[in-house]
């Protein structure tokens, strides 16, 4: 959904009704946790189709557990990827074993690190 979403801000779903929906639908910024659907099991480690990165997707942070059973870490790989080839700021966490669900236990990722990423200014604009 978060990477549906900050790529595809140029399609709004609803025709315009009043000068607020004359704005941008971009995203200032994204942050994707456990991100699926984003990676074909084909054989070919690329990105889908269906979610094209573009000089203008916003900056994005991604998390990712490499033991999550339900979405597999290449999900967040071949985004991340994507991302470095677009050029833009972008932050990939992967974790080799994460408590599930994530940030609820006392050993979670949440609770160990916080978001410090953010207020060390990763998501200032340069």
């Amino acid at each position: 959904m978060v990477a549906a979403t900050s790529t595809h801000f140029d399609q709004r779903s609803y025709p315009a009704v009043d000068a607020a929906d004359k704005e941008s639908c971009r995203p200032d910024f994204a942050i994707a946790l456990y991100p699926g659907h984003l990676w074909n099991d084909d054989g070919n480690f690329k990105l889908n189709p269906s979610v094209p990165v573009t000089t203008n997707t916003p900056p994005t942070f991604l998390v990712q557990a490499e033991n999550d059973p339900v979405d597999n870490v290449n999900n967040s790989l071949v985004y991340y990827l994507a991302l470095k080839n677009a050029g833009f700021p972008w932050r990939c966490i992967c974790m080799r074993r994460a408590d599930m669900p994530m940030g609820c236990g006392a050993r979670s990722f949440r609770l160990r690190n916080g978001p410090g990423w953010w207020r060390r200014g990763w998501g200032r604009s340069e």
